[in-house]
């Protein structure tokens, strides 16, 4: 079986329910805690074994790619003043030489166009998806669970899913329940918004992605769907006539980070597992709580 060696980031949205804060900082570099949002995402992929990491762009997001490019004035000025357990977790979070790559996608024409842009840089093998606007609080990380599951299917396409209360189900996309293979199973059907009387199932598609190559084919002659922009899950329905695809229940807890809601409760959630600071931000949220 080939390896998932590539990653492809979405990372161009505006981040407009963030305003103002994301009028001159791409939404991805808000901090959960002390590490931003594509921080987090990428960390999760390289420990799945991700050897290449091509981010998706658009205007004003030179930022990340200065995110994860060296800041010499800065490791030297760290050096000098012996703070090296700072430079040490500079140098952990640094993808190695030509290990990044970065493409525009000059409309905002839809997640599925985001990946077609990504087309030439991933090339002819399966790759992962990784949406920067959730966050996976798993141990081991939800791709690196998706990669393992991909390999005991023996490949094909594999979409994480988690189970939501069924009258939610009109917000997401939804797949259907096929023959169930340990924690994957096989997808029968994917809708995108349903009626809640008419969903399939309660499992929503939860924003990581094992894909293979043929979907650049799909999204070579797209269809325009939900808001006229291309979508990813229109490509994976299409797809689904040729291809096996696989639901794979992660274990772990999602944060939609694209939500303020959701945002604040990862800083909590990601906050209360960290050892250095999370026995006196618990006091602090104990005092907040009893005003």
């Amino acid at each position: 079986m080939p390896k998932i060696r590539k990653a492809v980031f979405p990372v161009a949205g505006l981040g407009t329910r963030f305003l103002p804060a994301t009028k001159a900082m791409p939404k991805e570099m808000l901090t959960v805690v002390d590490r931003p949002l594509i921080q987090h995402v990428v960390d999760e992929a390289r420990e799945a074994g991700i050897e290449h990491f091509v981010f998706v762009t658009g205007r004003n997001k030179g930022v990340i790619e200065d995110h994860f490019d060296k800041q010499i004035e800065l490791e030297d000025t760290l050096q000098a003043r012996g703070k090296t357990r700072q430079l040490a977790e500079l140098e952990r979070a640094l993808p190695g030489p030509g290990r990044t790559s970065f493409t525009r996608q000059q409309a905002p024409l839809g997640l599925g166009h985001a990946v077609w842009c990504a087309r030439d840089l991933i090339g002819d093998e399966p790759f992962a998806l990784l949406l920067p606007d959730v966050l996976v609080q798993a141990q081991p990380g939800c791709m690196k669970q998706m990669v393992e599951a991909w390999e005991e299917v023996g490949g094909g396409n594999l979409v994480a899913v988690e189970e939501i209360d069924p009258q939610k189900v009109s917000d997401y996309g939804v797949v259907g329940v096929g023959a169930e293979h340990g924690r994957s199973f096989e997808i029968t059907g994917m809708v995108e918004k349903p009626k809640v009387e008419d969903a399939p199932s309660n499992r929503i598609i939860t924003g990581r992605y094992i894909l293979e190559p043929q979907i650049f084919g799909i999204l070579d002659n797209p269809e325009r769907g939900a808001g006229g922009e291309i979508q990813i899950t229109d490509a994976m329905i299409r797809l689904m006539q040729s291809r096996p695809f696989y639901g794979f229940k992660f274990e772990g807890r999602t944060f939609d980070c694209g939500s303020k809601v959701g945002f604040l409760a990862a800083n909590i959630a990601f906050a209360l597992e960290r050892p250095d600071i999370a026995p006196e931000f618990r006091e602090t949220i104990r005092d907040l709580l009893d005003r």
